[in-house]
């Protein structure tokens, strides 16, 4: 339930609850979860609890507004089943939100997040922002770990002019990096608007300010520069091997070319020196 918090004992401040946006794994199947008393379809939002709302995205987050950490044990374990690719340790990222009904939605550096109210809409949009902040960071880890076994090797390649030895680590630094790079492209557009937008034109600036907030589309821009380069480097490697391989397999024909003639002129010496 929302709970009234005052500063320092000073004026009584709003009820306060507490988003958390939880990144399960990389998919969650939300086939066959339709109830009556949903809330939203894209997320699908429902009531939990007493008070609680649940929002849930297909590429793996569910957010988690004034539950209690029981009735968020239940949800997940409720969950578990559907989630595809879990993770072992799951990225969250936390907001506090404070009703204040006399003001405009407004998020103060560093937050909390002031709402005139918890109406459905307004928790949707503040749902997608929290829900693309969680995968995103998630997404950035797996980029620099990538990006952090990559980039010596492109130095290399720089420096020596040629690829560095052991081919099937390589192919394995390759393999992973585009499997990351197609995880991560494919999982969520960061720039699109959440479709409750449509309906609800006056929570554009909340939007607007929760994207400044969490710098959605400076982390997206980033994260994409950062897969290109890895994407790139693979290539490049991955051509480097492609023309060795050309370049053995030509001199192999080469040398075979070379032996066929020296066996026929021997064949022919042969022939002359017996006559």
């Amino acid at each position: 339930m929302p709970e009234t918090s005052s500063a320092n004992g000073a004026s009584a401040r709003g009820p306060r609850v507490t988003a958390r946006a939880l990144l399960l794994g990389d998919r969650l199947d939300l086939s066959g979860l339709e109830r009556s008393d949903l809330l939203s379809t894209i997320p699908l939002a429902f009531k939990a609890g007493q008070d609680g709302f649940v929002a849930l995205f297909r590429f793996g987050v569910a957010v988690l507004v004034g539950l209690t950490p029981l009735e968020e044990d239940e949800v997940i374990r409720g969950l578990r089943q559907r989630v595809t690719g879990e993770f072992a340790r799951h990225e969250e990222e936390t907001a506090i939100i404070e009703i204040v009904p006399e003001k405009d939605d407004q998020i103060p550096p560093g937050g909390p997040i002031f709402v005139k109210d918890l109406a459905p809409a307004r928790l949707v949009v503040i749902a997608d922002a929290l829900s693309k902040s969680v995968v995103l960071a998630q997404d950035e880890k797996a980029a620099a770990a990538v990006f952090d076994v990559v980039e010596p090797f492109a130095r290399y390649l720089a420096e020596k002019g040629r690829r560095p030895a052991g081919r099937r680590e390589i192919l394995k630094h390759i393999g992973t990096a585009l499997l990351v790079r197609q995880r991560v492209s494919g999982r969520v557009a960061v720039e699109e608007k959440p479709d409750v937008l449509w309906d609800r034109p006056d929570l554009e600036r909340l939007y607007a300010r929760l994207e400044d907030e969490y710098e959605l589309r400076e982390r997206a821009t980033s994260l994409h520069r950062k897969l290109d380069v890895i994407g790139d480097t693979a290539q490049a490697l991955t051509d480097l091997i492609d023309t060795e391989r050309s370049l053995r397999l030509e001199l192999i024909i080469v040398l075979l070319i070379v032996f066929e003639i020296f066996i026929t002129f021997y064949q022919m010496w042969s022939g002359s020196g017996g006559h």
